[in-house]
């Protein structure tokens, strides 16, 4: 479209709404664009403002005299629950649950990515962010994937927000998170230093294997237990991260072959199935299920020296509810798997559903 375009209604279009015919006459631009244009003003009838509901009669002109803007997209104050577990006048650190985006995304229609984020819950909180992120993210310094939980920094102010930057790209922030992965890791001390790109095929994943927007990563993890269960083998694990790239640890571990349980976009079951009984020919019965709905990763801890007042921070999250308990049936299988299960028929890894 052109800043000026000139559109005269041809007699067939007679007793069509206004936006109706414009958003078919307009070639390439779509009902909601046309919709935009006429809230603007940017569309005239014979000279005149129009409303969208206007009935053509046949032979008008229809001025076009600009292009649909989209009012730039600003978070809102949402009266959401948090959990802070660290505040003062500069920055604060919040146990984000699973399931709660970060902030919004510009993919999304105006109400799904404009409420129920944790930036709508810090607006409403903390009400001054600071504003290096602009107004779709203020406040926020790094991230977590909406499906893992736990401690993320939020800077309160620019200064604040600058330091706190610092610190993330100079390695001083130290992050440790929990994962309950598939599978036994073979070692109980381990570094994975793989580059992290966006997946040139599968643009919602990230890889390990080269690409163009690779960037360095280095994950290490220790094993916390070793679980075996008839729904496979299992490996709580600790892993701290000197970079922050997205999906990190879950490609990380997925890359080595121990996906995060939970986390089906890297080749983790959608649910565990009793392999025992799966396996069973003669058992009629469905086998049993589980399914934890979440990945099984958690930010447990970070330590760092606050920015501004240069003391010493070590804090700390608990796992939440799901997946303690989630947890807590694996080392009862385990247990009992343990007990009861002839050598022979210990499974190796979790069947897909």
């Amino acid at each position: 479209m052109t800043d000026l375009q000139t559109i005269p209604v041809p007699p067939e279009a007679t007793g069509q709404r206004l936006d109706h015919f414009l958003a078919t006459a307009l070639e390439g631009v779509s009902r909601s664009r046309v919709q935009l244009l006429l809230e603007q003003g940017d569309v005239l009838v014979n000279g005149a403002h129009a409303k969208p509901s206007l009935k053509l009669r046949g032979g008008e002109q229809i001025a076009i005299t600009g292009e649909p803007r989209p009012a730039p997209l600003k978070a809102i104050a949402e009266d959401i629950p948090l959990d802070v577990v660290f505040e003062d006048k500069d920055l604060a650190v919040v146990n984000k649950p699973a399931g709660m985006m970060v902030h919004a995304g510009s993919g999304q229609n105006d109400d799904a990515r404009s409420r129920g984020t944790l930036v709508n819950a810090l607006l409403h909180r903390f009400h001054a962010l600071s504003s290096t992120g602009g107004d779709l993210r203020p406040g926020i310094v790094h991230r977590l994937d909406k499906d893992t939980s736990g401690l993320i920094v939020i800077a309160k102010n620019d200064r604040a927000h600058a330091a706190l930057a610092e610190l993330f790209s100079t390695r001083r922030i130290h992050k440790t998170y929990i994962a309950l992965v598939h599978g036994s890791v073979a070692r109980d001390k381990g570094t994975i230093t793989s580059s992290v790109g966006r997946d040139p095929l599968r643009r919602t994943r990230m890889t390990t294997r080269p690409t163009e927007n690779a960037r360095s990563a280095v994950s290490h993890y220790s094993v916390v237990r070793r679980l075996t269960t008839r729904f496979g083998p299992f490996t709580l694990v600790r892993v701290r991260i000197e970079t922050g790239r997205t999906h990190q640890i879950r490609v990380h571990m997925a890359s080595i072959g121990h996906p995060v349980v939970g986390d089906t976009l890297y080749g983790a079951a959608g649910q565990l199935t009793d392999q025992i009984a799966a396996q069973a020919a003669r058992r009629k019965a469905e086998p049993e299920r589980l399914k934890l709905g979440r990945n099984f990763l958690h930010a447990a801890e970070l330590e760092f020296t606050h920015p501004i007042s240069k003391k010493p921070l070590a804090l700390a999250a608990s796992l939440p509810t799901e997946l303690e308990a989630f947890l807590a049936q694996i080392e009862v299988e385990s247990r009992t798997f343990q007990d009861t299960a002839p050598a022979a028929a210990k499974p190796k890894r979790a069947l897909l559903k």
